[in-house]
């Protein structure tokens, strides 16, 4: 089984050489490496020409095909003919040695299965639950022998009834699900949607349908319509044996408002591709976790040092909640 790696990158020469590096540490290897370079410098391209990687090709793109999404269909379209996977890796993640060889067998041993993803060990909070200790269920999540401390604003969600009423990575009718992920367990879990940091589809999938072009730019969610939408073709897994570390680099973010007016319009968007139809208790739950996490983020500028930042994320929000009774977003292809 024959897999192409896509990374796009954005001013990010530093991190993206330590992901090759642990790309070249791997048991089974790329039989292609594409990197999509947005920059609008050559940093990028100097470290490569520094330091050779077998099977890489570099592509420094136009203005006009600059953006997450864009870079990866501009990558998609120049993946080998007879690729099985695709890969699709952020360039501030660092794999372990047997990364591509876990992901590729999953695909190899379940021919059910179209798309793929993998977990982020260092972000992976959730610890064994220890015996003779009563767990508030407010406050803990619990799963198959392992607990989750909830942060502020899911233990809020738990306490008002708005909590996702399905496992972590599945879509509730109303949206908002459980952010947590699952517990190192070596097992496979069946998900709707898949985290772009770390996942793969098979080629068939990117024959038939693309990265949505609603999401040009920064494209915030893009990863949850694709993996929703991949769904027509198979099953979403993630196979908690394949494992990377993931380092948020700051580098090429949006600033805090346009972020917070996004994660409620295109958060908006993704649910509707999901539940074009939703009933009037989904609507009231959406707006009302929406509400929430605006009242949340807002009180984030007495409780957290980075003030400026919250004001900024909640007064995006806000914006971006009003705006969806004034201009809904257009679903596209």
């Amino acid at each position: 089984m024959k897999f192409s790696l896509i990374i796009c990158t954005y001013m990010r020469p530093k991190p993206l050489l330590q992901l090759l590096q642990s790309v070249q540490q791997q048991s089974w290897y790329p039989n292609e490496i594409l990197v999509i370079d947005g920059s609008t410098n050559s940093g990028a391209a100097l470290i490569l020409e520094e330091q050779a990687f077998e099977n890489l090709t570099y592509f420094h793109v136009p203005k006009e095909h600059r953006g997450l999404t864009r870079q990866r269909n501009y990558g998609i379209e120049r993946v080998g003919e007879n690729t099985d996977v695709v890969c699709f890796l952020d360039d501030d993640t660092e794999l372990l040695p047997n990364y591509f060889e876990e992901l590729i067998q999953t695909f190899k041993q379940n021919d059910f299965v179209s798309g793929v993803g993998g977990v982020a060990i260092n972000e992976n909070r959730w610890k064994p639950i220890e015996a003779h200790r009563k767990y508030n269920k407010y406050k803990y999540f619990q799963f198959e022998g392992f607990v989750y401390k909830e942060g502020q604003r899911n233990v809020l969600r738990n306490y008002l009834g708005l909590q996702s009423n399905v496992l972590p990575g599945k879509m509730p009718d109303y949206s908002h699900g459980r952010t947590c992920g699952f517990p190192l367990t070596a097992t496979i879990y069946e998900v709707d949607l898949l985290v772009g940091m770390s996942f793969a589809f098979r080629k068939k999938v990117f024959d038939s349908i693309r990265f949505s072009a609603y999401f040009e730019g920064y494209g915030l969610y893009e990863d949850a319509d694709f993996s929703i939408r991949a769904l027509e073709f198979g099953t979403n897994v993630i196979n908690t044996k394949v494992q990377l570390n993931h380092f948020h680099d700051e580098s090429g973010r949006p600033d805090p408002y346009l972020y917070g007016k996004m994660v409620v319009r295109n958060g908006w968007y993704v649910w509707r591709i999901k539940n074009p139809n939703p009933m009037w208790k989904d609507q009231f739950k959406w707006h009302a976790i929406t509400i929430l996490l605006i009242l949340v983020r807002f009180s984030n500028i007495v409780s957290t040092d980075k003030k400026k930042e919250a004001w900024s994320e909640a007064l995006g929000r806000t914006v971006g909640w009003w705006s969806l009774f004034i201009n809904k977003p257009q679903h596209t292809n």
